[in-house]
């Protein structure tokens, strides 16, 4: 395939693909029968949206989506013992995950339990001296208090953790990959268990919690009783599905879309205080879940205290979740600096090593454990390949990675651990943790790099920019991205569009905060647009385009609505550029 407009290197090296032929085709015939803008029905065609399907899938139905939790193995078992501690008044405690999807599992539970007027103990481990998942003493420990413990978004692999849990009831809520063995718990609930048949392997924790409070709740009415609101919940199912990066298909879109709905109203005090704090100036969107208010909950379980965002979710007292909010927005300017200085190094070790290989990985002394994850996601949008980050101690590393669409890493990560060139690993498709010797990473990562080779891993170019198509300035109204975005919400596993206005004029061009940039240009014609490009200056784009010297640029990115000041306006969120050669 030609670059797109010639692009082969952009400024920030990268290869321009636009939209293939056909792609282009399918959209110019929705276009005709449906009478939806064109940009609109390029962007359905790529997600794979036929024409006849468009009309429907602009507007997602949950009760259409939703899924029968009894699909699930263990559901109606797990549901059923929740529901008998309920009743019975039973001492319950949750063990949950110290990440966004693990404190919105367990948010949803102790709303849910609290909407029923009962209560229960939380406990989420801390990462740096219990790892992940549950373990021995604190299994032990719960179980001597507590009747019922359920393990959210963790505990499927965790065999000798829940054996330790002697005199209590287990049901695991989980959604990362399985082995070929359940540990001995009452109920295990995941859609990645290997005798599911993965129609559903795409639902984070919370949407598995989710679904089990659906049962509950059809249980509960066929014993002629009423539970709570489950509408007013999907907040917190919204914002798992987004950070935990699940893609956005099926239910999960209505997941997601309807959650969003339920935020605006600013009904959860956790969410309008940490809304504030991160200076949202409107209702929250995708994007927002995803970069604004999941970095800042996860800032607890990654240099903080583990079971603050899982608390701040839960609360529901608007003083306590400022407090709280504030301390999170803290700890996510102290999680940038240590991010900011073991990125710096990754990316110095990984680029020595070469981006052309299925795997990009980099591991070094004391890289702290709570940020590993998030370069591991810094080299992979770098690099368009899986990416690993492993943090040493000792004789041991522990690590996180990041893949692409099309790449199961937590299975390949799952087969290494079985292997034996892993002290332990699991994850799911897009995501997983190990731990590994120190003797044997490089061993671990070369047989990894092989997995994921079978896969296709770096089999596309180390920075291909896919775009949609081109835009003018008086083209890109209000009006026009609100269409667009009735086919979101974007994010993984649906990109949103991404165009390119051509050979633009650069009219301003200033450095604001440490490294990002804001412009306006235009093209002379039909009006001007701004443009903010985060990170610009971080490489060499942010340089080229505040020097531009009166030189003209291909300008590509996504188009969003910036509201300030009561006003809407159309702004770009830039991504790259190109020099606009003349022939």
């Amino acid at each position: 395939m030609d670059a797109y407009l010639g692009i082969e290197s952009s400024l920030t090296g990268r290869r321009w693909i636009g939209p293939g032929t056909e792609i282009d085709r399918m959209a110019e015939a929705m276009t005709q029968a449906t009478a939806l803008p064109r940009p609109l029905c390029q962007t359905l065609a790529r997600l794979g949206v036929g024409t006849d399907e468009a009309e429907a899938y602009l507007v997602p139905a949950l009760r259409d989506l939703l899924p029968d939790p009894r699909s699930l193995k263990d559901m109606e078992a797990a549901a059923k013992r929740f529901l008998q501690a309920v009743r019975d008044g039973q001492r319950v405690a949750i063990f949950a995950d110290y990440d966004v999807d693990g404190g919105a599992s367990a948010a949803l539970l102790l709303d849910w339990l609290h909407r029923m007027g009962q209560s229960a103990t939380l406990y989420v481990p801390d990462r740096i001296d219990e790892g992940y998942g549950p373990n021995v003493p604190a299994m032990s420990e719960l179980a001597a208090h507590h009747d019922l413990i359920v393990c959210v978004d963790c505990g499927t692999l965790s065999h000798d953790a829940i054996a330790a849990a002697k005199g209590a009831d287990v049901v695991i809520l989980d959604h990362h990959l399985g082995g070929e063995t359940l540990p001995d718990a009452l109920a295990v609930v995941n859609p990645n268990r290997q005798d599911e048949s993965g129609d559903l392997a795409h639902l984070c924790a919370a949407a598995v919690v989710f679904l089990m409070l659906v049962e509950a709740g059809r249980q509960l009415r066929e014993a002629g009783q009423k539970g709570p609101d489950l509408m007013a919940m999907l907040d917190l199912v919204a914002l798992a599905t987004v950070a935990d990066v699940a893609p956005l298909k099926g239910v999960n879109r209505a997941f997601v879309r309807q959650g969003l709905r339920v935020m605006a109203h600013r009904a959860r005090p956790g969410l309008v205080a940490l809304c504030d704090v991160g200076r949202l100036d409107s209702a929250p969107a995708a994007y927002h879940l995803g970069f604004v208010l999941g970095p800042r909950i996860n800032a607890g379980g990654r240099i903080g205290k583990a079971d603050l965002g899982a608390r701040l979710l839960a609360t529901r007292d608007p003083a306590e979740a400022r407090a709280m909010a504030e301390r999170l927005d803290q700890l996510n300017s102290e999680r940038r600096e240590v991010e900011a200085q073991v990125r710096a190094a990754a990316l110095e070790q990984a680029e020595a090593r070469g981006f052309d290989a299925p795997l990009v990985w980099a591991a070094g002394e004391g890289w702290h454990p709570g940020v590993v994850g998030i370069v591991a996601s810094r080299l992979k949008e770098l690099t368009n390949r899986p990416a690993i980050v492993i943090g040493l101690d000792g004789d041991e590393g522990k690590g996180s990675g990041r893949s692409v669409s099309g790449v199961d890493l937590g299975a390949s990560i799952q087969r290494l651990a079985a292997e034996g060139l892993l002290i332990k690993g699991g994850g799911h498709r897009m995501a997983a943790g190990l731990s590994v010797a120190r003797d044997r990473i490089d061993a671990a990562m070369a047989r990894l790099s092989e997995l994921l080779a079978r896969q296709g891993a770096g089999m596309a170019g180390p920075a291909d920019l896919r775009l949609d198509g081109l835009l003018m300035p008086g083209a890109a109204t209000v009006e026009l991205v609100e269409q667009i975005e009735s086919a979101g919400p974007f994010g993984a596993g649906a990109p949103g569009p991404r165009y390119v206005f051509p050979d633009m004029s650069i009219g301003f061009a200033k450095r604001v905060g440490e490294s990002h940039l804001k412009l306006r240009f235009g093209d002379g014609l039909s009006g001007q647009l701004d443009a903010i490009a985060f990170g610009a200056f971080d490489g060499p784009l942010g340089q080229a385009l505040e020097q531009h010297g009166g030189a003209r640029f291909h300008l590509a990115g996504r188009l969003d609505i910036n509201h300030w000041g009561g006003r809407q306006t159309v702004q770009l969120r830039l991504e790259d550029a190109a020099p606009a050669r003349k022939a």
